[in-house]
């Protein structure tokens, strides 16, 4: 049976990171994710594959930019309304986050990118809306 490992340099990629990490040059923060090596599946915090079942995961950095597939409005257990979203990013994963702004604004096909802020409760990743949205007769 023929086992894909993959390169040298793919394999020092891979290696285990926080899932918000510093980037070097500017020092914002960037979102990690994982690249299955063998049916190239991009996933988020995942130990195998679900595609193929593979463990063999190289870890790849995101440019933070992504589209709102899904938006909720939780209004329990918070003081205030808060919203929870789906992002699909460009890399081709989707992340569970929160998009600043009001939870009535944020609709599916937004596009959104990675904020510094961090949820301080959840400790999920927060967004930021790219474009003004759309406001009819205001």
């Amino acid at each position: 049976m023929y086992h894909h490992s993959g390169s040298v340099a793919q394999q020092a990629a891979g290696s285990a990171t926080g899932i918000l990490a510093p980037r070097a040059a500017d020092h914002a923060e960037a979102m990690v994710f994982q690249r299955c090596t063998w049916c190239g599946t991009a996933m988020y915090h995942r130990l195998l594959c679900p595609v193929c079942q593979g463990s063999d995961l190289r870890t790849e950095r995101s440019e933070g930019v992504g589209t709102v597939r899904h938006s909720t409005v939780l209004h329990r257990n918070t003081p205030a309304a808060r919203n929870v979203s789906l992002i699909e990013m460009a890399e081709g994963f989707v992340v569970r986050g929160r998009v600043m702004g009001p939870p009535i604004g944020i609709h599916s096909g937004d596009r959104v990118r990675l904020s510094t802020a961090k949820d301080p409760v959840r400790g999920e990743p927060v967004f930021q809306l790219l474009d003004e949205p759309y406001r009819a007769w205001t």
